[in-house]
């Protein structure tokens, strides 16, 4: 069991939609075509080295980038910043396959090394340290003369350290912002509560009032995505033509119904990470790894759940006020009894949903049972966890 505790600050990213006129969306173009060639002309360097027996670090390239730049004209137009940084990500991105490879990770597991990036398969990314950006006016300036109109949806709360403006699937520009933040202290309520991952429910808890509810945001359009993808796959160009517009429309328009239940799904976790979070001091909550669930015939409904989001939103909304978070491991959390900690001898097939202690005769659900089992390892008393007041001594709450 591992337990990680709020109080602390630390870095976090805030992102904007972004409005741009025609001369600024060329310039970003132009820009992150600079990029791309920076990160093609590093991997071929690295290959080269690779060959040769070399090293090939990021000062090394950034020495190469000062001779390209000298070299070339056009090259020498666009913004020193945004070039270093892709030197910088293209570094991390090749000893993280270098350490995978050290390792002897199985391949399936390895990052891989840094590919070329091609033109029209590749997402524009571009990261700007503070040397290369400038916020006046409520208007993002950019290195290179680039200005960005910023669609302020929240405050930023501190002054921003760095800033990425990338373009995601469907063709709209964010830029996130990375800023320091602090722990926005909540009152405190002298509550616990377990959390046990589930597919029918996506969240079981000790409280009845804080159980998620698996809300099928994915099922909700799965015609409307399976007519998409078959128009998709009636008008799919042969290798080598260019895609038609019926085929580019119907392609749009899934990743448009995609990034509409991605948000659904985040929303959905924010709100309820937030209740779990204001109304509870302590959460113990089940370090599950949802991964195992693509192989089983539950892979559909258990991708629509969004487990590992929801978790990831849980801990992020913690950590962000200050709450205290335990992640219990999930071994045998379906074989123990969350009121007297006794191990049942065989596993619970996945039909029987009620659980019954053979020891001290307790039943209840399952994945209530498992909730307060969550408790238990984090050495919580899990008996009627939503009323324990946490300032009674251990001998009085289990009198």
């Amino acid at each position: 069991m591992t337990a990680s505790e709020g109080g602390e600050s630390g870095h976090a990213r805030y992102t904007y939609r972004l409005r741009m006129s025609s001369t600024a969306l060329a310039a970003l173009l132009a820009e992150w075509d600079r990029c791309r060639w920076v990160w093609n002309q590093c991997v071929v360097t690295s290959r080269a080295a690779h060959k040769a027996g070399r090293e090939c670090g990021p000062a090394g390239l950034n020495r190469m980038l000062t001779g390209w730049r000298a070299e070339r004209g056009w090259l020498r137009g666009g913004a020193a910043v945004p070039q270093q940084q892709i030197i910088r990500d293209f570094a991390k991105s090749r000893a993280k396959a270098l350490r995978d490879i050290r390792g002897r990770l199985p391949m399936r597991q390895r990052a891989g090394m840094p590919k070329f990036k091609k033109k029209h398969l590749a997402a524009p990314t571009l990261n700007y340290t503070r040397q290369g950006f400038r916020l006046r006016d409520g208007r993002l300036r950019l290195a290179g003369g680039i200005e960005l109109t910023v669609v302020w949806s929240r405050s930023l709360p501190a002054e921003p350290s760095s800033v990425r403006v990338f373009r995601d699937c469907i063709g709209h520009w964010y830029a996130s912002f990375v800023v320091f933040t602090q722990v926005e202290m909540l009152p405190t309520t002298g509550q616990v509560i377990g959390v046990d991952w589930g597919v029918k429910e996506i969240a079981t808890t000790t409280s009845d009032d804080h159980d998620l509810v698996h809300p099928e945001h994915g099922k909700k359009v799965a015609a409307r995505l399976a007519r998409y993808q078959k128009m998709m796959a009636r008008r799919k160009p042969q290798r080598g033509q260019a895609a038609s517009k019926g085929y580019r429309t119907a392609k749009r328009q899934a990743a448009k119904t995609y990034k509409k239940i991605a948000r659904q799904r985040q929303g959905t976790a924010r709100k309820w990470a937030k209740a779990v979070v204001r109304d509870h001091d302590v959460l113990a909550v089940e370090d599950f790894r949802p991964k195992f669930l693509a192989r089983s015939r539950m892979a559909r409904k258990a991708a629509d759940a969004a487990i590992s989001a929801t978790k990831a939103e849980l801990i992020h909304m913690a950590r962000k006020h200050g709450r205290i978070l335990h992640l219990v491991t999930p071994a045998h959390t379906t074989m123990d009894c969350g009121r007297c900690g006794a191990r049942a001898k065989h596993a619970l097939p996945l039909s029987e949903r009620t659980y019954t202690c053979t020891a001290c005769g307790a039943v209840s659900p399952r994945d209530k049972n498992s909730a307060r089992v969550m408790l238990l390892r984090a050495g919580l008393a899990p008996a009627g966890a939503d009323r324990i007041r946490l300032d009674r001594s251990p001998s009085d709450r289990a009198a």
